[in-house]
């Protein structure tokens, strides 16, 4: 049983920093199954990288998934974002299967042309005063680690968690205005080009509107929302909830999904071949260590 989709958008996992939901992200890739599937931006935190080391296997796993999914003939292509701009300098190569790009102009099946971008490079925070753009991302971190204490402290009187930047965003006028304004600017370039719509991003608020004369598409991201984007056979895009997605999924029948462990014989022996190591997702684990000394 797997989630079956024509093309799937995933974008701000931020691999690389503590903040990343790495292990349902590296669950929902295994039963994924598309022909298409884009990295929109900010994949691997190199920001994160530079100022302090963190890459575990959970991480890993998560390379590895994408690179299975390569040798399964699904088209990977890999858009790079602000916090992985590094890889920017390979625009237009293929690395492992993998094709990196600028952006990318999507077809989808019932004939709707998508710009796809991260989205970034239309942020004039990003754009024009990039060190108050680290200080938001290092205070949205510290926001994300306050979220986790207070939602543990919820679990243990049973009460479900409360995503507190979403909160954030929805009340406060300035944080409101900011996603507007991101939205109305993306939308307008994907007019200029003469498109149907846009998909990105970046401001980790997930969105599908289809209402408006330039359709509006946002990942969210792989941090609090876990969230993606997915077109149906028919071009049908609809909004991926990873975590309840394949919750639901395996409620109807599929094994609950375990954790191997590569130490012990028996965890080997019960592997499937898409869960064996994988040679290509080490070294391209161990030559993201270029970004902590700055060279990506």
């Amino acid at each position: 049983m797997t989630l079956d989709y024509r093309t799937v958008w995933i974008s701000d996992t931020h691999l690389g920093s503590r903040s990343a939901q790495a292990a349902p992200l590296s669950r929902f890739l295994k039963y994924l199954r598309c022909e298409r599937l884009y990295l929109v931006g900010d994949i691997v935190d190199m920001w994160r990288l530079r100022s302090r080391w963190y890459w575990p296997g959970e991480h890993n796993n998560v390379v590895r998934r994408i690179l299975n999914h390569t040798k399964h003939g699904t088209d990977v292509v890999f858009i790079p974002g602000n916090h992985d701009e590094g890889a920017r300098q390979f625009l237009n190569h293929e690395f492992g299967g993998v094709r990196i790009l600028p952006y990318d102009i999507h077809e989808t099946a019932d004939g709707r042309q998508l710009f796809v971008t991260h989205g970034d490079q239309y942020d004039l925070v990003v754009k024009h005063c990039p060190l108050l753009s680290m200080v938001g991302s290092a205070a949205y971190d510290l926001l994300v680690f306050a979220n986790r204490f207070v939602n543990n402290t919820r679990a243990r009187f049973g009460w479900r968690p409360v995503p507190l930047s979403k909160f954030i965003k929805q009340r406060v006028k300035s944080a409101c205005m900011y996603v507007s304004r991101f939205e109305e600017v993306l939308t307008s370039e994907a007019q200029k080009r003469d498109l149907d719509g846009v998909v990105c991003g970046h401001i980790h608020s997930p969105a599908v509107e289809t209402e408006k004369a330039i359709q509006y598409f946002n990942c969210g991201d792989w941090v609090e929302s876990c969230t993606a984007l997915g077109e149906r056979e028919d071009g049908t895009i609809e909004l991926i909830d990873g975590v309840a997605d394949v919750e639901r999924m395996l409620e109807r029948g599929e094994p609950a999904f375990e954790q191997p462990d590569p130490h012990r014989l028996e965890d080997l022996i019960r592997w499937e071949p898409d869960d064996w190591p994988d040679p290509e997702a080490e070294l391209i684990g161990a030559a993201l260590g270029c970004a902590r000394s700055g060279r990506l």
